[in-house]
Formats: structure tokens, C-alpha cells, sequence
């Protein structure tokens, strides 16, 4: 008989333990930092119990951030690069897992894996790239198997490649563990996460999970922080400061809600590459909004925000009193969230941690998870959604 090789071997005692010790990082199109959570899971699948026992966000230094902008979301890119910052950021995250670590006195032996989103560079679903003869693409950088090494802790990693082979987009993959933590038989509800991207995932009542239905929205934070630093030098528009100083400029916000993206149906997947500060030139210039203050275009790209969600949500999702649970960096922006209460006023619009799930933190557990379920779940079934099991294995050594 032939044994199992080391790295099998412990894969598989991992597998069979009924409780779980597991980091999830994400680093978003904002670049502001690395979301690291620790949490602990039993079981998996519908049966998912999770708690978490730490959770830091480590900013980036600008250096950092200046390197990755300079391949972010550009069609023409330095192609060593690319190649240097894959094995770069793997290797930094690594070492700001084990700061963390170190920090809440945790030894990294005590932690079974580490799922690590990785940083998007370039988000290509084919009907925004339109090349016939290619399919659904994404890109995440930041190699797994760095993190590993340098860890010495089982990494999960590049989960959104196998979501694309067997037929989705790669994103969003809230879904997945958006139903498994999020539904409830009796109650309409919506979680929706506000980051660079919106996203929402919509939860019948009914518990019919081929009525679920998860899609990107439009933007969440991501014009707003572009303007926020190219016309004020700050990285985004704390409390809503600078929006509240400004006005909504009407035709500006109907020549951006006008793109042809929200008359897609959903499921759909969006990113920086369409939503940037160019799409905005070219809607002031259409709309005779030019010049414009600062504030105002401040103002009216928060309002955007909140339009193009809430009309999604009228306009696809039945009945009333729907529940929205919201996560993100735009969960904590007052302009944003006042604007969607008044623009959805029958539904009941709180944040996530009403659901046991820190809103900061949301996206990092949920990957986490996304790992839990490739150790010892089975492929579920849901909606239009491919049933797979996501993320690619790296051995420490």
C-alpha cells in the first residue's frame, strides 16, 4: 500500500477536524489595506457555525499602493511588473499575517489554513472585453504558495478561476457564503456589500435557492475615492465631509445612471475597468457638467452610488419589507446610507453585525469560509451559480 506524502497527510487530518481554525484576508480595489480575520468553523454547508476571534485591517503604505496602481485596471501593463508584484505581494501578505499573529499572541501553528483572495488587477467578462474567440477572464495576484512558505500554513488561494471554468464570471463570490451564514426561512433579505464594487446578494424568504440571486450593482466606493484623490488629495471622503458640502448636479447623475451596464440583467460583474474617472469625464462632457466644484462632483458620485443601487433593487426585487444588511467601507458612509433610505424607504436597511458578522470583516470571513467549504463541504447548487468548490491548495513546503 502506498502512504499518503506528508502535505496529503495533513491535508487530511485538517479535513477531519470538527472544528477549524481559519485566516481569510481581502485586499479590494480600494487598496486602503489587508482585511485579515481569524475565525473558527465547525461543520460546513448548510450546518456552518463560525465565530470570529480577531480581525485587523493593516493599511498599506502608499509605496505599496503606488506600485499596484501602476498594473491596477489598465489594458497596456508592464508585463515584469506584474510578474514581480505577484511574488511581492505574496510574500508581504505573509508577513502581515504573521505581524498580526504575533499581535494577538497566536502561534501560526494553532491556525489550519489561510484563504487569500489575492489583489485584482483586471476583472474581463467577456461581454465588457468582446473577444469572441476568449472567455470569461480575472487576474488576482499575490502567489499562494509564498504565503504558504513563508507562514507555514496551509494557503487556499485563486478562487475565483475555477468559478470562470465551470461557467461563471468570477464574481461575485459573496453568494456562496452569503447564503450559507446570511439565509432565513421567513424573511426577506438583501446583503449587500458596498466596497470598491457594489454587490448584493438577494435571500427569498422562501428559501428557494433557485429564486438567490448574487450580482455586482454598479460602483460602490471606487469613483468616489478617485475623486476624492484627484481633487482633494484624501483617499476617500471621510463621514461624508466633502458630500455634504457639495450639491447633487442632476444632469450629471442622470447622464451616469444612463450607461448601458444597468440595463444588463443580472447576474453580472463589473469592475474599476468600466467604472474610473474616464466614464465620468465622458458623462460631464455629455451632460454639460464640466465644471462643476469638486463638491459637487463629490456629492452627486455618492448619490450614483445610492441610485444605481436602489433602482436595482426596485426594479428586481419583489415584495416589501425586505431586510438589507449592508457590509463594506460604503456601509460607514453616511451619505450614501441616508441616500438609500430615503430612495428605498419601505425596506429596513441596517448594517451586517445585526447578523453576528462585522461588516468591516464580512468579505475576509466569507473567503475564509469559501475555504472551509474546499476542505470538507460538497458543491451546492444555487440559482444560475456553477456548483463548485473553489481555491487552489499551496503546501508550506
Amino acid at each position: 500500500m502506498i502512504a499518503l506524502n506528508h502535505n496529503l497527510q495533513h491535508l487530511f487530518s485538517i479535513a477531519q477536524k470538527p472544528s477549524k481554525t481559519g485566516i481569510g484576508l481581502m485586499s479590494g480595489t480600494s487598496l486602503d489595506g489587508l482585511d485579515i480575520a481569524l475565525c473558527k468553523f465547525t461543520d460546513n454547508g448548510l450546518s456552518t457555525h463560525f465565530e470570529l476571534v480577531q480581525f485587523i485591517t493593516i493599511p498599506y503604505p502608499d509605496d505599496f499602493k503606488l506600485q499596484v496602481q501602476q498594473v491596477f485596471a489598465r489594458r497596456n501593463a508592464d508585463l515584469e511588473k506584474v510578474t514581480l508584484l505577484n511574488a511581492y505581494i505574496g510574500s508581504y501578505h505573509a508577513e502581515l499575517i504573521l505581524q498580526a499573529l504575533a499581535q494577538w499572541k497566536v502561534d501560526p501553528q494553532e491556525v489550519d489554513f489561510i484563504a487569500s483572495h489575492g489583489q485584482t488587477i483586471y476583472h474581463a467578462p467577456q461581454r465588457l472585453h468582446q473577444h469572441k474567440n476568449y472567455p470569461n477572464a480575472t487576474l488576482q495576484i499575490g502567489d499562494g504558495d509564498h504565503i504558504a512558505v513563508k507562514t507555514g500554513i496551509l494557503t487556499i488561494s485563486d478562487f475565483r478561476q475555477k468559478h470562470i471554468a465551470a461557467g461563471g464570471e468570477g464574481a461575485p463570490l459573496a453568494l456562496y457564503g452569503d447564503v450559507l451564514l446570511g439565509n432565513k426561512t421567513g424573511q426577506n433579505r438583501v446583503l449587500l456589500n458596498i466596497g470598491g464594487i457594489a454587490n448584493l446578494t438577494w435571500l427569498p424568504g422562501d428559501g428557494d435557492f433557485n429564486r438567490v440571486l448574487c450580482t455586482d450593482i454598479g460602483p460602490g466606493n471606487t469613483l468616489i475615492d478617485a475623486a476624492c484623490r484627484k481633487y482633494f488629495d484624501k483617499p476617500f471622503d471621510e463621514d461624508s465631509v466633502i458630500a455634504y458640502k457639495g450639491r447633487v448636479n442632476k444632469d450629471l447623475l442622470t447622464a451616469l445612471l444612463s450607461h448601458s451596464f444597468f440595463d444588463e440583467k443580472g447576474p453580472k460583474t463589473t469592475g474599476p475597468e468600466l467604472f474610473n474617472l474616464a466614464m465620468v469625464a465622458e458623462a460631464q462632457q455629455r451632460s454639460g457638467t464640466v465644471k462643476i466644484s469638486g463638491e459637487d462632483l463629490i456629492c452627486t458620485l455618492s448619490a450614483f452610488t445610492a441610485a444605481s443601487i436602489a433602482g436595482f433593487v426596485k426594479e428586481n426585487i419583489a415584495g416589501d419589507h425586505v431586510k438589507i444588511f449592508t457590509s463594506g467601507g460604503g456601509a460607514r458612509n453616511p451619505f450614501v446610507i441616508g441616500e438609500l433610505k430615503k430612495l428605498l424607504p419601505q425596506a429596513t436597511i441596517e448594517d451586517s453585525s445585526l447578523l453576528g458578522i462585522n461588516p468591516d470583516a464580512k468579505e475576509a470571513i466569507l473567503f475564509a469560509l469559501l475555504a472551509n467549504e474546499a476542505l470538507c463541504g460538497e458543491p451546492i447548487r444555487i440559482g444560475v451559480n456553477p456548483a463548485v468548490l473553489m481555491g487552489k491548495f499551496c503546501f508550506p513546503v
